[in-house]
Formats: structure tokens, C-alpha cells, sequence
């Protein structure tokens, strides 16, 4: 077998290719390495700037389905964006003295490489956290573990967690719990006509601890970008799942009382490429994915402002994190917002 076989995936070699470029400047190394039939390929995270456990974070991750390419491709655009400005922006340096950028654009290399949305194993990667869900869960969708030969499984039995799911979590424990403030978004696509961003829980219908800090976090995107295309909601105002690896993850951080950790996933509404171009129905990667180039090109520049606005929140977290009664009154408006009305 071949010790690696990334140039057989576009999005590996994207990757290897700013690596190159950026001489230097990014930290890069390899978490694990999957199996694909006879071929392997490594699980590669990024990093740049201060890595003391006291700097704040922002976390960036893709590919998590292999049929979601449009994931990797996003976080990995993001990478080239801030790989270029490394060359000569100072205001992005000076920002890098107090931050940690940390990137994983390509968590299921296999998955990507067979086109299916669950690893080369069968695993639905994003129903593998040992989390059991709370409440009516839809059938199938909401993780299931009667085999691999249906969609959405969540794993063995014995909990045992895939090799990309650990990895994933070992780097958010390593670099990420445990900071003062840390942020992450997780890009998929597929659900719906509009871009929604959601936050845990997944596996339960009630508020996850910082309410308030994520009402606090869309207030100030929402002053910011008035015009934005996102729908901002708990994942369960949509559906209840098992396994899901950001709730797992924000449960774990909850245990470090003086760590704020806000994992996001940004569920790109792939209808919208459909609707305008319904020949996509009939192409294996139609669903999730936009397959015309001027399309491809719109999504990458459409989502990095968000990225962007991510890096520059958790940057300067302390200027807008609520406090005291501004805590209060956030964590009344949010339970309002999001709990107090139907989806």
C-alpha cells in the first residue's frame, strides 16, 4: 500500500499547495492517517499565531461529510486568504500576537475520496461522539446503529470512536479547551434554502450554559453585516441527533469554569443550487455541492466575511463577552428568541 495518497484528492492538494506558499508561515501537522481501500491518506491541522494556552482561538473545520466537498473548500479558501496576508498585512500579524488560528479543512480525506457522506468505514463521523440524544429523534437521520449499510451510522456499539472523529477531538482538547475564550465553525452544506448557522445542542431541545454569549455573539454579527444571508438557531430547533461531535466537545469544556468555548456549524442551503440548476439532482454531488464555477466561486467569497468576523470576535472577545445584568438581559433575549417560539 502507499504510505500516501493525497494527490488523488483536490482538496489534499489545495492544502499541500498553500502549505508550500507559505513558506514557513503556517504550522501544519498530521493528526492520523485513514484508510481507503488500499490507499491513505493523512488528517492535516493547520495553525498560526501565539499557541499559549492564555491566547484566545478560533477553530476552522471542513470535510467533515465527504459528499459536503463545498465544506473543505470553504475553510480551505479561508487558509489561502489568511496564508496570502501573512505576506504583508501587519494588522493580521499584530492580531496573531494575541490569537490562535487553528484549521482542519479535511477531517474525512476518505469519505471525500469514495464521494459518500460517512468515512471509508460507513461511520457517519458527525453521529460518533459518545452523546445519546434526549427526545423524539427522527428516524435514521437522527443516528442510528443498526449497521453501516444505512445512512447516518453512528458507529460500534462499544463506543469506540472513529480514527477522524478522535483526531478532531484530540486537537480541540489539546489546542483549544481550556483557553479563556475560543471559537469554532464547522462548514457542511445540504439543508434547506438558506444558510443557517447552528449551535448545540443537537442532542437535546434545552439552552446549552452560554446562552447568553452566543445571543451576545449574533448580536454584534447582526449590527455588523445587516445584510447577512444566515439564520442563526440551535440545531435542535430543526432536529434532535445522537453523536453529535460539538456537542460532545462543548460538554467537555463546560467541566473548565473559566473557559468559554462556542462551537458553530455553518449548514450551507445547498436547495439553493438546485433550484437553480435542477440538472444537479442527477449528479452524485449535486445535493451538496454547487457545480457550476461562477457558483463555486460566489459560495467562496460569500462565506468569508463570516470566517473573517470569527477571527476578529474571538480576538477581542473581552470588548463584547456580556457581563452581570448585560449576561442577564442576553441570556432573556436569546431563551425569546430561540425558545419561546416554533422553528
Amino acid at each position: 500500500m502507499r504510505p500516501d495518497d493525497s494527490s488523488s484528492i483536490p482538496e489534499l492538494v489545495e492544502l499541500a499547495s498553500i502549505l508550500d506558499a507559505a513558506a514557513g508561515r503556517l504550522e501544519s501537522r498530521v493528526l492520523c492517517s485513514v484508510r481507503a481501500g488500499d490507499r491513505r491518506f493523512p488528517v492535516i491541522a493547520v495553525a498560526a499565531g501565539n499557541p499559549s494556552p492564555e491566547a484566545p482561538a478560533a477553530v476552522f473545520v471542513g470535510g467533515v461529510h465527504g459528499l459536503e466537498r463545498i465544506g473543505a473548500e470553504v475553510v480551505l479558501a479561508h487558509l489561502r486568504h489568511v496564508a496570502e496576508r501573512l505576506r504583508w498585512d501587519r494588522n493580521l500579524h499584530r492580531t496573531l500576537e494575541c490569537l490562535r488560528l487553528v484549521f482542519l479543512p479535511v477531517v474525512n480525506p476518505g469519505g471525500i475520496w469514495r464521494g459518500t457522506r460517512a468515512n471509508p468505514n460507513g461511520v457517519d463521523l458527525m453521529r460518533n461522539a459518545p452523546v445519546t440524544a434526549t427526545g423524539r429523534i427522527p428516524f435514521l437521520i437522527g443516528g442510528q446503529s443498526l449497521g453501516p449499510g444505512l445512512p447516518w451510522y453512528r458507529g460500534g456499539r462499544d463506543g469506540t470512536m472513529e480514527d477522524e472523529s478522535a483526531a478532531l477531538c484530540r486537537l480541540i482538547e489539546s489546542e483549544i479547551l481550556g483557553r479563556p475564550f475560543s471559537i469554532a465553525i464547522d462548514c457542511h452544506s445540504g439543508f434547506g434554502l438558506r444558510d443557517r448557522i447552528w449551535f448545540p445542542y443537537a442532542c437535546t431541545p434545552l439552552p446549552v450554559a452560554h446562552l447568553a454569549e452566543i445571543h451576545a455573539l449574533t448580536s454584534i454579527f447582526e449590527r455588523s453585516h445587516v445584510h447577512h444571508p444566515y439564520a442563526f438557531e440551535p440545531q435542535s430547533r430543526q432536529y434532535l441527533a445522537h453523536g453529535d461531535l460539538w456537542d460532545h466537545l462543548y460538554r467537555m469544556s463546560i467541566t473548565r469554569p473559566d473557559a468559554i468555548f462556542l462551537p458553530f456549524t455553518l449548514e450551507m442551503g445547498s436547495w439553493l443550487w438546485v433550484r437553480k440548476n435542477p440538472r444537479q439532482l442527477f449528479h452524485r454531488h449535486g445535493l451538496f455541492n454547487p457545480l457550476v464555477e461562477h457558483r463555486q466561486r460566489r459560495v467562496l467569497r460569500r462565506h468569508l466575511p463570516l470566517l473573517e468576523f470569527m477571527t476578529l470576535a474571538a480576538a477581542s472577545h473581552e470588548c463584547w463577552l456580556p457581563r452581570g445584568e448585560q449576561r442577564t438581559r442576553h441570556r432573556a433575549l436569546a431563551l425569546d428568541r430561540w425558545y419561546r417560539t416554533t422553528p
